[in-house]
């Protein structure tokens, strides 16, 4: 056995060329699979974290019939039973209470459909991340009335700047239509255009003001992390049972869905990558076997048998991707250490990125099991790559081996 071994390692380095553009052919992939599962993953994390924080929340409450028709007049009961049931929950951050229409904001020059939402501006600083995406104005700073924040996309479709003074028309819970005279007094940026160009912020008590009457339609909350969410969603759907309890999957499902399926298609992308890298080394195992047919016929002559030589070849195959894979998944773990720091920039695409809900910078992340995969992965394909070579071995005539000039 050790014997077999030693003379596995010496054959692997007979011709070094050959062998290190095998391995480097295993490095490259290796590393090039892990990269397109490290930025695939965190492009998909990024955009469900983005969602999270701009606009859906962890968990959402509603009345029941809201979702059905998102008509005003659904608005949420006993909301004090509500605020005590969040204020005793550990798991709760952080939560909003808000009032929501739908309506049309107008400008001298254009109109446009949006979702009006009125806010308690230090609640839903605890709870989205509109308040840090300003790129003009301010956050509701002055005491004056009537205050707007339009997105970024809005006030170029709009054509209004900071200061200028637009028109809400909404429907109030008696149906009843109502205007408004805006001054808008800052001007946010999220990574979802369509978002931004959709969305409108006041102040609850501007809202509640002109549709008279104090109620709110959603509660909006935050988990002290990702991993809260499911323990606390079953709480509060049980404990609120006369409430519509809706959790980010629920009320995202495409999100959640990219997430069901990311890990699947990352998997198979490493598959993919691995079947590709089968065929180089076969080939240059298959080289080898035939280079040293006179070699091998010699050993099988002297009294080596068939299983030592499958051996023999099997090894100087795992060889090969036992030095080319500790060396990719290095590269790799690598090279993302210092994206997931720093961030890709594709702001030359940043465009497209946006209209999907992205930034323009992507930062690469990778969970260790996807290691533990690609190792795994490596010792079962350079295993299925011998097969073929060693089968070849193994037909050999030593007669007709030996005489192979």
């Amino acid at each position: 056995m050790k014997t077999t071994i030693k003379i596995a390692w010496r054959n692997i380095w007979r011709t070094p060329m050959r062998s290190f553009l095998v391995i480097g052919s295993i490095v490259m992939g290796i590393w090039a699979g892990i990269f397109v599962i490290a930025f695939s993953y965190g492009l998909n994390k990024q955009r469900t974290l983005s969602s999270i924080k701009n606009s859906i929340s962890h968990i959402q409450i509603h009345h029941p019939e809201y979702d059905k028709d998102y008509d005003s007049k659904y608005f949420l009961e006993n909301p004090d039973l509500i605020k005590t049931e969040l204020e005793t929950n550990a798991n709760i951050k952080a939560f909003a209470f808000r009032s929501l229409l739908n309506g049309m904001i107008s400008s001298p020059v254009k109109s446009n459909g949006v979702r009006i939402i009125g806010i308690n501006k230090n609640q839903e600083k605890e709870v989205t991340g509109i308040h840090s995406g300003l790129v003009e104005g301010n956050y509701f700073e002055s005491k004056r009335k009537n205050q707007i924040l339009i997105g970024e996309a809005l006030s170029k479709k709009l054509k209004v700047k900071l200061r200028s003074k637009i028109v809400l028309t909404f429907q109030d819970t008696d149906n009843n239509i109502v205007a408004g005279a805006f001054r808008v007094c800052g001007i946010f940026k999220t990574q979802y255009t369509k978002y931004d160009e959709g969305t409108v912020f006041i102040q609850n008590s501007d809202l509640q003001r002109l549709i008279k009457s104090k109620e709110f339609h959603q509660v909006a909350l935050l988990c002290n992390s990702l991993d809260d969410v499911d323990s606390t969603y079953h709480s509060l759907k049980t404990n609120l049972n006369d409430y519509e309890v809706k959790d980010w999957k629920t009320i995202s499902p495409e999100l959640a869905y990219a997430d069901e399926i990311m890990e699947t298609w990352l998997f198979l992308i490493m598959i993919i990558i691995m079947l590709a890298l089968i065929f180089g080394i076969i080939n240059t195992m298959l080289m080898a076997v035939f280079e040293r047919r006179r070699e091998l016929g010699m050993l099988m002559a002297i009294g080596m048998n068939k299983s030592k030589v499958f051996f023999l070849i099997l090894t100087e195959t795992f060889f090969l991707s036992l030095i080319g894979a500790p060396m990719g998944m290095f590269l790799g773990a690598l090279t993302i250490k210092l994206t997931s720091e720093t961030g890709i920039n594709l702001a030359i695409v940043g465009e497209g990125l946006q209209s999907v809900g992205l930034g323009n910078i992507i930062y690469p992340v990778i969970e260790t099991k996807f290691y533990i995969f690609i190792g795994v992965m490596v010792f079962i394909f350079t295993l299925i790559a011998a097969i073929y070579p060693s089968r070849k071995a193994l037909k050999l005539k030593p007669t007709e081996a030996i005489r192979t000039i």
